[in-house]
Formats: C-alpha cells, structure tokens, sequence
C-alpha cells in the first residue's frame, strides 16, 4: 500500500486555494456591479421619468442596426412614446469610414416615430465609460434612463453614475442562446475594467466642446408644453 506523501497534498491544497482565490478576485467587480445597481435597474414600464434616454450601441449588419442593438432602440422608443423621456441619446462608433453606429441608431428611431429634433447622436462612444463621461460632459446629461441588455446594463449604470449621472436602466431581455452567453462573458473582464474608469476616472478619448443637441432637444420638447 503505497502512503500519502504530505508535501503533495500540501502542494494541491494551495493550488486549490490560489484558483478559489483567482475566482473570487476575478468574480469581485462583477458582484460590485450587482449590488451597485440595487433596485435601480427594471422595465420600461418600472422605468421613472428622465430627461433623456441613452441607447448603446451594439453593432451594425449591413449598415443596419444589428438584433440587439434594434431592440434596444424598441425600449427607446417605447419610453419615449410612453413619456418617460423627452429626448434620446445614442452612442455609437464612427472610428472608422463606413462604419456609423451613430447615424444608423438615429436614422431608426426617426423611422419608429420620434421626432429628428429629439434624437442626438454622440459620434464617439467607442466604450461604455467614454459614452457615459461624453454624455455628462460634452451632451450635459445630468439625469437619464440607460438602455442596453440586460447582462451589459449594470456596468452601464455604475458607470454613468461614476460620470455623474443620475440612472437607472432598462435591461431588454434576450433569449439565451449563444450570442447572450457570448455578451455574458464578455461582462467578466468589462467588469474589471469598470472598476478602474469608476475609481480612476479618466478622460474619453475624444473629448471637444459642449454640444448643444440635448438642450435643443429639451428645449423643443417645452415648446410643445406636454408632460414629456
């Protein structure tokens, strides 16, 4: 009968602890997130007034907006028929020539029935922190309702609120298949980053003047005197 060498049951005992360990530092910004959002994140019908609605972009097909980021959009536009919201903002990718998040995200809820003065397009959302900081600084969102799936919301949310906006998020629900797990996983290392831009704040990429399309657009908005 062969005994137990000690040394090797040592050896696997800490290699157990440093992956336990690994996990759970690795799982650590993402229960953050979680517990961050509180109660701050429901449906476009638990969803309270906002100024404005920001839309994150998410990818185009043909010039069009891809599923995800089509419903997405939906939400937009039903808060915004609802009048939970009196403009919207999207924020999309344009690095590049022939690639226009921004335009196409417009162009649909133009199509969907909200007026072209209510939709103001930011041009270089090229992460989530630079779509949140250029919405407080450069659009002057101080208070807004955030759009996006339902596993990508919650960075969303810590991270407007570490910009200086005041949130919370419609999570769009999405069957769970390959392309959902797929934006899942992504959220593992999102959420490392997360914690980064919200304790170090640094600036976007493209910073610029003060654009004035959100109050254009509240402004407008007034004028019609409705509640939205």
């Amino acid at each position: 009968m062969v005994g137990h060498d000690p040394a090797d049951e040592l050896a696997q005992r800490r290699l157990f602890q440093l992956v336990t360990a690994g996990c759970a530092l690795a799982l650590a910004p993402s229960a953050w997130l979680w517990l961050a959002a509180g109660d701050r994140v429901g449906t476009v019908e638990s969803a309270p007034p906002a100024p404005v609605a920001v839309v994150f972009g998410a990818g185009l097909f043909d010039g069009r907006p891809s599923p995800y980021l089509a419903h997405r959009l939906d939400a937009a536009v039903d808060l915004y028929a609802a009048g939970k919201v009196r403009a919207i903002l999207v924020t999309g990718d344009n690095g590049r020539a022939g690639y226009d998040e921004t335009d196409a995200m417009r162009g649909y809820l133009v199509e969907h029935g909200v007026p072209e003065v209510r939709v103001v397009g930011d041009y270089a959302g090229f992460d989530t922190w630079d779509s949140c900081t250029r919405a407080h600084r450069i659009f002057g969102v101080d208070r807004a309702v955030l759009v996006s799936q339902d596993f990508h919301v919650r960075r969303a949310l810590a991270l407007c609120e570490a910009a200086g906006i005041e949130s919370y998020a419609v999570g769009v629900p999405e069957v769970r298949d390959a392309t959902w797990l797929y934006g899942g996983f992504r959220e593992i290392p999102g959420a490392g980053k997360a914690v980064l831009n919200a304790w170090l704040r640094p600036d976007p990429l493209f910073l610029g003047p003060r654009e004035p399309g959100i109050p254009r657009a509240l402004a407008d908005a007034g004028r019609e005197g409705g509640a939205r």
